[in-house]
């Protein structure tokens, strides 16, 4: 994370040394005490585990970004002398993706049958549409990366949110790591490396911007999944999925209540609201202060005043009204260090009185922009460039916080609140990015429409009050493709995708129960399975396991550091699993629980095979892994009721949630896949598609007239 000194007279070599030593100590202690947020949510976008975190990484980062600065004339020039020279070849002089995440095609049909979705209707009918070919998984990390890379997981490293550590069976983020440095100084009680920790992006293969960026080909990359760390490359780039928070986890709001004290939720924090003079009095938990050993967290104490309806938070000596029921604008929070060091962050804050008294939500505290205590962007500065132009935003990789909905810390209405505001600074963002581009790439993902499907599926075509929740999301993604269409011309290509389709999700399945009960997985002596991250199961009998979202591994001899199964059984073992999965039944409900598995080598070509899962679990409508197996818990059954609010979903068959895909030119591609999409784009713009990309190019040559903007 990022630290800078304060207003405070400080010597610049004093500065220095502190933020060396704030960065080192809050790295160590991070790897040390954090390795997992002890918080759990979704296994999944905004899954509770802490990214560690590397404040050597951020200094260089800040001294990357000084050095871009600095050189940006010199850089600009260059790009004015050589950049026509990446269009000589060129179909086209801009391309615009818009990413719509989970929007379903079933959905989308129905709606422009019913008259309510006129600028899709125009599109498709003076374009095109198809239905596209999602991955396996059809999870967003996996997909999205597809769409980056164009080839299959087994090339690109992305299975899922979570991977197995093969050391510890410990689950770890999929898409980005940091190892400790080697070397370490103490001093009493500080610690200080002496090299640099690694950071890694866990992706793998090459995206399509960065071979457009070597050709003098610019792109702005808003909001694609995967993208952070943010990488180099000719363009500009602001991260999305998996950005952590301000405390390295993937996301941990925190609820003060006057009816209970501290404890932990699944994805974040109850704190107490402390009665005092003139109101109640609270503490805002921050990062741990890692530079001095057991120095516990940095904290800001606030007041909450209260006047009936409305209330004033009284915070680092200022003061924000707030009115119940309404979030509060962007609201800094400095955490103050040693040294004269603060770390900074953002949060929203949402007032409520209930019958047992006030309560106070607080969003995920989001790295400020403004401050970026991590880099979130390329060139580093563009993150700040974003904030001066366009205020403040949600820097978060899944801002919208699905869990206070699930444990009740917010109600449906503070949900979708919190997440139409995310959509309109997104909105903002690729809208001006459009306005500023005369040609190359500009693609942005809106993942609005992926969290709220995911919240308010139960409600789908059941009536009440919600009952038109998805059909107004759908409503809001037509007005943004009219908005779009309103910068396509002649030498423009448009794509309107998604990564994938949504269905109901009624019913969990947990697969370490049902290995258990047939013979392939042990628990210790004693164990009763509710313990989290496999941490119950006996390794030395176990042949199989399960945890995330993809599908089932096999405890493989010279792979997991406790396997058993040596290399020829395991491939004879994985489609056993396979026959003997695909079509199992729920027995409660009589219906059929999985459509359909498949060992991964069916599936799945490349370098990273062997790290994907070796049975992948093609679920069949209604279903998903259950809470439990996606933490790794061995349950009671292996069939249960999902009862949280989460309701839909796309962790299934993916034959059974394909996404969508418009476009203002004629595809003639029948049946088009998100791999298609890197080739795509680099054929529109003359550029040889590398041999090792799967996918093909879908589009006819032949340009069509842009269709008007079209209102309802």
């Amino acid at each position: 994370m990022r630290v800078e000194p304060t207003i405070r007279p400080c010597p610049r070599k004093l500065q220095t040394l502190g933020l060396i030593l704030w960065a080192s100590g809050l790295l160590i202690h991070t790897i040390h005490h954090g390795g997992l947020a002890t918080n759990l949510a979704y296994i999944g976008p905004g899954a509770g585990f802490a990214f560690i975190g590397s404040f050597l990484a951020v200094i260089g980062g800040v001294l990357l970004g000084l050095i871009s600065l600095l050189t940006w004339p010199f850089r600009m020039v260059w790009r004015a002398l050589t950049g026509s020279q990446g269009y000589k070849k060129a179909k086209i002089r801009k391309l615009i993706f818009l990413g719509l995440d989970g929007l379903d095609p079933g959905l989308v049909e129905r709606y422009i049958s019913n008259g309510k979705l006129p600028n899709f209707r125009k599109l498709r009918e003076s374009g095109d549409f198809r239905r596209l070919r999602t991955t396996f998984p059809a999870l967003s990390p996996v997909a999205w990366s597809t769409f980056a890379t164009g080839v299959n997981p087994a090339r690109h490293n992305m299975f899922d949110f979570l991977n197995r550590s093969l050391r510890t069976y410990l689950p770890e983020l999929s898409s980005a790591r940091v190892r400790e440095p080697k070397r370490i100084l103490k001093l009493g009680k500080y610690r200080i490396p002496l090299s640099r920790p690694i950071v890694e992006m866990r992706r793998k293969s090459r995206t399509f911007w960065q071979i457009l960026g070597e050709h003098q080909i610019g792109s702005t990359i808003l909001r694609v999944p995967i993208t952070f760390p943010p990488e180099k490359f000719n363009g500009r780039m602001l991260s999305a999925m998996c950005t952590p928070d301000l405390l390295g986890t993937q996301g941990t709001f925190a609820f003060f209540t006057t009816t209970a004290g501290a404890s932990a939720m699944e994805s974040g924090n109850q704190f107490p609201l402390t009665k005092c003079d003139g109101g109640y009095s609270g503490k805002i938990q921050g990062p741990q202060n890692g530079m001095v050993e057991g120095g516990g967290d940095l904290e800001i104490p606030f007041r909450l005043k209260i006047n009936g309806s409305a209330a004033t938070l009284e915070i680092e000596g200022e003061k924000h009204p707030l009115n119940e029921g309404e979030y509060s604008s962007w609201i800094a929070l400095n955490f103050q260090a040693p040294l004269g060091i603060k770390v900074r962050g953002i949060a929203r804050f949402l007032f409520n009185q209930t019958p047992s008294g006030p309560t106070l939500y607080v969003t995920p505290i989001n790295i400020d922009p403004e401050h970026p205590a991590l880099p979130i962007s390329h060139p580093s500065f563009y993150a700040t460039y974003l904030a001066k132009l366009l205020g403040e935003y949600a820097t978060l990789g899944m801002a919208e916080d699905t869990w206070a909905l699930n444990e009740g810390a917010i109600d449906e209405k503070a949900f979708l609140d919190q997440a139409y505001l995310t959509y309109e600074e997104r909105r903002a963002m690729f809208q001006s990015a459009l306005e500023r581009t005369r040609r190359g790439v500009v693609a942005c993902v809106f993942d609005t429409t992926d969290r709220v499907q995911h919240m308010f599926f139960r409600h789908l075509d059941r009536g009440g009050k919600y009952a038109g929740t998805i059909e107004d999301l759908y409503r809001r993604a037509d007005e943004l493709v009219g908005e779009t269409l309103r910068h396509v011309d002649d030498d423009t290509v448009l794509f309107v995708l998604s990564d994938h389709g949504f269905a109901s999700f009624e019913r969990g399945v947990n697969l370490n129960t049902w290995l258990r009960e047939n013979g392939y997985l042990f628990l210790k002596p004693g164990a009763t399975g509710d313990g989290q991250y496999l941490k119950e199961i006996d390794w030395s009998r176990t042949k199989a396991y399960t945890f995330g979202l993809a599908g089932v591994y096999i405890n493989q001899k010279g792979r997991e550091a406790e396997g058993i199964v040596d290399r020829k059984e395991a491939a004879a073992l994985k489609r056993e699993l396979a026959a003997r999965l695909s079509g199992l039944e729920d027995t409660v409900r009589v219906r059929t629980g999985i459509r359909k598995a498949w060992p991964s080598d069916a599936l799945y070509t490349g370098p990273y095979l062997d790290a994907a899962p070796d049975v992948v679990i093609g679920y069949e409508n209604g279903y998903r892994a259950s809470w439990d197996a996606a933490v790794g818990k061995v349950s009671a059954e292996v069939f249960d009721d999902n009862r949280k609010a989460w309701s839909g979903d796309h962790c299934i068959d993916p034959h059974l949630v394909p996404g969508i895909l418009f476009s203002n030119r004629k595809i003639g591609a029948d049946n088009p896949g998100i791999e298609d999409m890197a080739p795509t784009a680099l054929d529109l713009f003359g550029i040889p598609i590398p041999a090792y990309m799967e996918g093909k190019p879908v589009l006819t040559t032949q340009p069509v007239a842009a269709p008007a903007e079209v209102t309802a």
